[in-house]
C-alpha cells in the first residue's frame, strides 16, 4: 500500500484547525486597516503607501484583487491567511524530511498545526501567515538548490525571496540564516552545513566530473577532484548571490519608504527590553506553556541533530537576535512580527520526537494541542489584546441600525485612534449615518484616517441628531469629547440614550430644541 505524502496530514489538519471558528472574531483593528487598504483602488494604494504604510502595501495591493474576486467579508478576508498556514505546515514536512527524516518533517508539520499561533495568524487578514508560508518555501528552494544546483531551482528560490521581502520585510532577517548556511557550504562544503544531499545523488551528480578528472589527471592524483569541487562551492555562493539581489532591488525602496514612516507607523512601540526576549515564545505561539513546550523540545531536536540543525537554529535565532538589536535603538520589537521563525523551531522539535516512538510523539503533539486549547477557544471571541480587552464594533453598529432615521449623523471620538473606530462601524453598517465632521476621507487623503472639520459648531450645524460612538465605556459621553468637537456638541446637543458595548459606548444626542 501506498504511504500518504508526508505534507498531507499536517496539511490538512492545519486546514482543519484554522477553518474552526474562521469568523467568529470580528475584524480587528489591524484587520480593519486591511479592509479600508483592500477596498480602495490601485491609485488610492499608492498614495497610502506614499503616506505611512508602504511596508505593507505589496499586502494590500494583493489583497484588493483578492476582494475584487470574493468580496470582503470577515471569511473571505481571513482566508488568504489559512490558505497560506495550511501550506506552510506541508512545506515544513517536506523540509523536515529532506533534513532529516520522513518522521521529523510529519511531526513537525502536526506540532506547527495544533499551535495556538497558528490559529490566531492563520485566522487574521494580515501578512503573518503568507510570510510565514515564503519562509519555509524559500528555504525548501534553498536547501534544494544547494543539494543540486542548476539556475531554474535558484530562480525559483529568488522568486520566493523576493516575495517574502515585499509580504513582510522583517522576514528578509531570515537570509542571514540562509547566508550562514551557504557560506558554511563553501569553506566546509554542504555536509558541513547539515544539507548533504543523500548519497546517491552526490554520487551522481559527482560521477561525470570525477570521470573526467581521472581521465586528465595522473593516476593517484585528487588535485583536478578538488578543484573541481572548490569550483562547485563558488558557483553556490554567486548564484546564490544573484538570486537574492531582486529580493533587495524590491525592497530597498520599500525599507527607505518605510523608515520615514516608522514614527507614525510605529509610533505605539517602545524600545525593546530584556524580558521581552522571554515572552517572546509565549508571544508567537499565542500561550506561554505552549510556547515553553516548543523551546524546550526543540532545543532537545536541536542537541539531537548536531550539525544538521544549522539551518533551523539559525532560521530561529538570527532573525530573532537581529530584530533585538534593532530594536534596542528602534521601536520595532513586535512578536508577531517573527512568527514567520516558528516552523523552524517546529522542525527542531519534529526531529527530537522523531527519535521516540510514534505514540510517545503524538502524545507530545496532543498534549500541545490541550494546552492551547484555552488561547484556542479565547481567539476565536476576540484577536484584540489583551483578550480581556475586546472592543465589540458589531454590537455598536447594530444598535445604530436600529434606531437610526434618514438625516441622521455620527461622530467619532477620538477619530485619529489606532481602534478605527470608524472603520469598525462603517464594516458592519451597509448605509450607515452621515459622518458630518469629515471633510476629506481616508481614501483621498492617502491615509489610515479621514479629516475632520476645523470648525465642528458650523460642521454640525442644521444636524438634529447625532450618533456619538466613543471608545471605552463612559457613564457622560459627552464629557468624554475633547477640544473644540466636544465644546460644539455640549453647546447644541444633550444625550437622549446611552448604550455600553465592549470597548465602546454609543450615545443618540439630540438638539437641545427638540428636547
Amino acid at each position: 500500500m501506498r504511504r500518504l505524502p508526508v505534507w498531507l496530514p499536517p496539511a490538512l489538519l492545519t486546514l482543519a484547525v484554522t477553518v474552526t471558528g474562521l469568523g467568529s472574531a470580528q475584524l480587528w483593528r489591524d484587520e480593519l486597516a486591511t479592509w479600508s487598504a483592500a477596498t480602495r483602488s490601485p491609485t488610492d494604494l499608492v498614495r497610502l503607501a506614499g503616506t505611512i504604510d508602504a511596508a505593507t502595501g505589496p499586502y494590500y495591493l494583493l489583497m484588493h484583487w483578492w476582494t475584487t474576486v470574493v468580496g470582503d467579508s470577515t471569511i473571505a478576508l481571513r482566508l488568504p491567511a489559512v490558505l497560506a498556514m495550511t501550506v506552510a505546515a506541508g512545506l515544513l514536512a517536506v523540509l523536515g524530511a529532506r533534513l532529516v527524516d520522513r518522521r521529523a518533517g510529519l511531526f513537525a508539520g502536526l506540532l506547527f498545526a495544533v499551535l495556538p499561533g497558528t490559529s490566531r495568524y492563520g485566522q487574521e487578514a494580515r501578512p503573518y501567515a503568507l510570510a510565514t508560508m515564503l519562509a519555509v518555501l524559500a528555504t525548501l528552494l534553498l536547501v534544494t538548490a544547494l543539494r543540486r544546483p542548476g539556475w531554474a531551482r535558484w530562480a525559483g528560490y529568488a522568486v520566493a525571496v523576493a516575495a517574502l521581502g515585499l509580504i513582510h520585510l522583517i522576514a528578509l532577517t531570515l537570509l542571514a540564516a540562509h547566508a550562514l548556511v551557504v557560506l558554511i557550504a563553501w569553506w566546509r562544503g554542504p555536509a558541513a552545513a547539515g544539507i548533504a544531499a543523500p548519497a546517491s545523488a552526490a554520487a551522481a551528480s559527482t560521477a561525470p566530473a570525477a570521470a573526467g578528472s581521472a581521465a586528465r589527471a595522473p593516476a593517484g592524483s585528487t588535485a583536478p577532484r578538488r578543484d573541481a569541487e572548490r569550483d562547485r562551492r563558488d558557483r553556490r555562493v554567486w548564484r546564490w548571490l544573484v538570486a537574492v539581489l531582486p529580493a533587495a532591488l524590491f525592497a530597498t525602496p520599500l525599507l527607505v519608504k518605510a523608515r520615514t514612516q516608522q514614527s507614525r507607523q510605529l509610533n505605539w512601540v517602545h524600545l525593546v527590553r530584556p524580558d521581552d526576549l522571554s515572552a517572546l515564545p509565549g508571544g508567537v505561539a499565542q500561550s506561554s506553556v505552549v510556547g515553553g513546550l516548543l523551546v524546550g523540545v526543540a532545543a532537545l531536536g536541536a542537541a539531537r541533530l548536531g550539525r544538521r540543525a544549522v539551518l533551523p537554529v539559525s532560521a530561529v535565532l538570527l532573525p530573532v537576535l537581529l530584530l533585538f538589536a534593532v530594536g534596542a535603538v528602534v521601536p520595532l520589537w513586535v512578536p508577531r512580527y517573527l512568527v514567520f521563525v516558528v516552523p523552524f523551531a517546529c522542525l527542531l522539535a519534529g526531529a527530537a520526537l522523531a527519535a521516540v516512538t510514534a505514540p510517545g510523539a503524538l502524545v507530545v503533539v496532543v498534549l500541545a494541542g490541550l494546552l492551547g486549547l484555552p488561547d484556542q477557544a479565547a481567539l476565536r471571541r476576540t484577536h484584540e489584546w489583551p483578550r480581556s480587552a475586546p472592543v465589540d464594533y458589531a454590537g455598536a453598529a447594530r444598535v445604530i441600525a436600529d434606531g437610526q432615521r434618514p438625516g441622521d449623523a455620527v461622530v467619532y471620538s477620538p477619530r485619529h485612534s489606532w481602534l478605527f473606530l470608524d472603520l469598525g462601524i462603517e464594516y458592519h453598517l451597509a448605509d450607515p449615518p452621515r459622518d458630518v465632521l469629515v471633510t476629506e476621507d481616508e481614501a483621498r487623503r492617502g491615509d489610515l484616517w479621514a479629516a475632520e472639520c476645523p470648525q465642528p459648531a458650523q460642521c454640525l450645524a442644521g444636524t438634529t441628531r447625532v450618533w456619538l460612538v466613543v471608545s471605552g465605556r463612559h457613564a457622560d459621553p459627552l464629557a468624554a469629547v475633547p477640544d473644540a468637537k466636544g465644546d460644539a456638541l455640549r453647546a447644541d446637543f444633550t444625550v437622549a440614550q446611552v448604550w455600553q458595548r465592549p470597548g465602546l459606548t454609543v450615545a443618540l444626542l439630540t438638539t437641545r430644541s427638540d428636547r
